[in-house]
């Protein structure tokens, strides 16, 4: 099991203030999704916060992520849910004294109620992930770490709930 307390790098200094401005600026990010993820792009996700310990993504309801069924499509759903996790895995992998590969090797996903309005995602677990990249540095042995994320309604209804589990390895 990861121990949330183990040393990470703050996201206010050095690389991962850098990573955290460039997430945070919307014309940045819209950028980095045309180039990196342009379903993201198309779908409208935002991220709203990031910090050590949390991070918050959206996903609208609308012509560009919207099923036959009238709720929001599930892989629009599973980008929001990805974006954050993997913005707090990026984080924790850029304040990293050495290069950390990173890569998701599961994921669980329940859907409890339709989405037809915008769907907020918001994943708590900052601190256990940057504890699994202090792992792998210490250790030099790959580290995987279940991140669980739940997306809600504007009116805070539960709308869905992931878990993707990140795995982490020091680069050779």
């Amino acid at each position: 099991m990861i121990e949330p307390t183990a040393t990470r790098m703050p996201l206010q200094t050095g690389a991962t203030a850098k990573l955290r401005r460039r997430m945070l600026n919307p014309f940045l990010m819209r950028g980095f999704f045309l180039t990196k993820l342009p379903l993201a792009l198309v779908a409208g996700l935002r991220l709203q916060e990031l910090t050590e310990e949390r991070c918050v993504a959206t996903v609208p309801y609308g012509w560009r992520s919207t099923n036959p069924f009238r709720s929001t499509y599930f892989a629009a759903l599973s980008m929001a849910a990805e974006l954050s996790t993997g913005a707090l895995a990026m984080a924790a992998v850029q304040g990293a004294p050495r290069p950390v590969a990173m890569l998701i090797t599961g994921l669980t996903a329940s859907f409890e109620k339709k989405a037809t309005g915008l769907t907020t995602f918001t994943c708590t677990e900052g601190p256990r992930l940057f504890a699994a990249v202090a792992q792998t540095i210490a250790t030099g042995e790959a580290v995987a770490v279940e991140v669980p994320t739940v997306g809600t309604s504007s009116d805070g209804v539960v709308v869905a709930r992931f878990t993707f589990t990140w795995s982490f390895k020091v680069r050779k």
